[in-house]
């Protein structure tokens, strides 16, 4: 007998009675479960091994995690509470979204595009960006599609590319006096009769890069003349410095109903706890958005919904002042690496820096600087041949006085 689970109805069968199909899957050596296609090149997430090799340690430096201890708004905070015990927060309806929410997320879309949106057959709430970021895929790309993405890119966007059965089609970012430019003759090479879709977020994450005009020309571009989706991860759209203006691709030419906005309120409104987000696209597409939805993230939570409601409400000022700050937190932390291969951020929570420069790789770099209590994620596996080149740090989640500390411990990290 071998026992195999619950597999194509059958159950601890005599092994010539499995399927050719169904022995290769499971073919490994006892106890061991053999990995389905699907999750083939996948690998696990480098972030959570250096997190729990920091362990609870108050002396490292937390520059591992998309973090910030910046609070999230008062009033959202304050309506969780009050909400936590009404039934109509507890309950599986509507699906798609409760409808003060939508509206919300209409009204703010909105605002940063000047493009409308209905919120009853444009807009879909999800359990966070990640629900979001797969639900989108699944509705605009089949098993075998290209999707372009930049690299360096967050790795949850090339892998759920790739959980979607879609393939990643990578694009080099370059550094330009000192800060990321998308290779636009990349760009242009990168698509072919595969490609179906464009990927990323504004600014990047890990990366920090905002695309300049010139960049979202070319990308417009390619989206009408291939008649690609623009799968846009608006997340920190607003986390923007040194004046530097948003830009929304909805309000390109051309462009309104080949964009799908994905958004939450994990990172601007600081409630990443609460896992909330949305996916906003043109009605058509929306409707299978919502089907999939449906099927994947089912709902998300109504607590938490009445919660988001509050924050995207959040008064200007209020926000102005978490991205001053975030802002004060790079300007340190690029103090504390200067003279290093850094590349400045325009926006955002991170930032890279060259390892091979130092005679490391990004791996030996993590392990010297959590020897020095400084927790820092290596970035290969977060896109092709530019991101293995990367360590990342995460500035969003110390204040400026601890990160005034990386400097002497990545001396000592650092051979010579």
């Amino acid at each position: 007998m071998v026992r195999i689970g619950f597999v194509n109805g059958w159950v601890g069968v005599k092994s010539s009675q499995v399927p050719v199909s169904v022995k290769r899957r499971f073919s490994g050596r006892k106890g061991e479960a053999m990995t389905v296609r699907r999750l083939a090149g996948i690998p696990g997430f480098s972030i959570d091994r250096v997190a729990a090799a920091a362990g609870d340690d108050p002396a490292v430096l937390r520059l591992e995690n998309l973090d910030t201890d910046v609070p999230p708004p008062p009033a959202a905070v304050r309506r969780t509470a009050e909400v936590a015990g009404d039934d109509d927060a507890n309950s599986w309806l509507p699906f798609t979204g409760k409808a003060a929410l939508r509206r919300a997320v209409a009204a703010h879309v909105e605002r940063r595009s000047g493009v409308g949106y209905d919120p009853d057959t444009e807009v879909t709430i999800t359990g966070g960006e990640g629900d979001a970021m797969l639900d989108a895929l699944l509705c605009v790309t089949d098993p075998g599609d290209g999707v372009i993405v930049t690299d360096p890119t967050y790795a949850g966007i090339v892998n759920r590319v790739r959980l979607a059965g879609a393939v990643p089609q990578p694009v080099p970012l370059r550094v330009e006096q000192g800060e990321w430019r998308l290779d636009l003759d990349g760009l242009a090479a990168a698509a072919d009769r595969s490609t179906r879709a464009i990927f990323l977020p504004n600014p990047a994450m890990p990366t920090g890069a905002l695309l300049d005009d010139e960049e979202w020309a070319a990308v417009g571009a390619l989206c009408r003349e291939r008649e690609l989706w623009l799968v846009y991860v608006g997340w920190m759209e607003a986390i923007l410095f040194d004046g530097r203006p948003l830009v929304h691709p909805a309000a390109l030419p051309g462009l309104r109903d080949r964009v799908v906005t994905i958004g939450t309120v994990s990172m601007e409104q600081r409630m990443i706890g609460w896992r909330i987000g949305w996916v906003v696209a043109p009605a058509a597409l929306a409707a299978d958005i919502m089907r999939v939805h449906i099927y994947n993230g089912l709902v998300a939570g109504g607590i938490a919904q009445e919660a988001a409601i509050v924050a995207l409400a959040e008064p200007a000022g209020e926000f102005a002042a978490c991205v001053a700050e975030w802002e004060r937190r790079r300007d340190a932390l690029l103090g504390q690496l200067a003279g290093y291969p850094v590349v400045r951020p325009a926006g955002g929570w991170s930032l890279l820096l060259e390892t091979p420069p130092l005679g490391l790789g990004p791996a030996e770099l993590s392990a010297r600087l959590l020897a020095e209590r400084v927790a820092a994620t290596p970035m290969p596996g977060w896109g092709a041949e530019v991101a293995e080149r990367y360590i990342r740090f995460v500035y969003s989640n110390e204040p400026v006085p601890r990160l005034e500390l990386l400097r002497q411990r990545l001396e000592r990290a650092v051979p010579g």
